[in-house]
């Protein structure tokens, strides 16, 4: 995961509205949910939850399928597990600090 993969990915969480629909879409699983579902128990308007999901789809951390006349949404667990590694990748892996110029 880039560090401009993972940025995108947590500007998108940053908001709560989203962080609360991804969570919604991880709790679904892999079969996911269709849009009115979302905007039922969200209690969101359907503006407010296209936006939302828009900036979720473009973070890479939900998926959109159209099947028949419904849109089920899911949540792309590759990328949410990327980019939650991304913070712990390198732990405890040290600090190189750089060396004090010496006094001459």
């Amino acid at each position: 995961m880039t560090e401009e993969r993972a940025a995108e990915g947590f500007a998108a969480l940053g908001n709560r509205t989203r962080l609360r629909l991804l969570r919604l879409l991880v709790r679904a699983g892999v079969e996911g949910l269709n849009v009115g579902d979302v905007q039922r128990l969200l209690k969101l308007p359907a503006s407010t939850l296209a936006h939302h999901l828009s900036a979720l789809v473009q973070a890479g951390l939900v998926m959109q399928e159209r099947r028949g006349r419904e849109v089920i949404c899911t949540a792309h667990y590759a990328t949410i597990k990327g980019v939650a590694a991304y913070l712990t990748e390198e732990c405890c892996a040290g600090v190189q600090l750089e060396a004090e110029p010496s006094a001459a």
